[in-house]
């Protein structure tokens, strides 16, 4: 398997510590401390953004090991941005708020420059899968 230097690997860390950093200051609170009840779906969305926050905490100390938490990210907010803001843009109806959200998710740029491309198709592409059955002599393979 193909080495990730160093460097890649502050690169990942780095990335993991803007998200726990940002989300540790705009979310975290207010999932700790939060007065009223929230909406099932606003309560969704707050438990997985401290839940990413959670991991993208282990991504300090294991930043290969949590590499598809940066991938799912980079893949939900680039789906987000060509499915919903780019026709919104298209069509002139970019509101305020949908503008907010285009403005937090364009933070998503930074993710595709940290991410060691070369390990990832080794890892994810090249590299055989687990197995689906238990092998022909029923044992468990190490």
């Amino acid at each position: 398997m193909n080495e990730v230097s160093l460097i890649r690997l502050y690169l990942l860390r780095g990335m993991y510590l803007l998200v726990v950093v940002g989300l540790g200051i705009v979310v975290l609170p207010g999932v700790i401390h939060h007065d009223t009840p929230w909406t099932p779906s606003g309560g969704v969305v707050q438990c997985m953004l401290a839940a990413f926050w959670f991991l993208s905490l282990l991504g300090l100390r294991y930043p290969l090991q949590m590499l598809p938490v940066l991938l799912w990210e980079l893949l939900w907010k680039t789906t987000w941005l060509i499915v919903v803001a780019a026709p919104l843009w298209s069509a002139g109806k970019l509101d305020d708020p949908s503008f907010a959200m285009v403005s937090d998710i364009l933070w998503v740029v930074i993710v595709p420059f940290v991410i060691p491309w070369h390990y990832v198709f080794s890892r994810y592409v090249q590299q055989r899968g687990d197995r689906w059955i238990k092998s022909a002599s029923g044992a468990t393979a190490t």
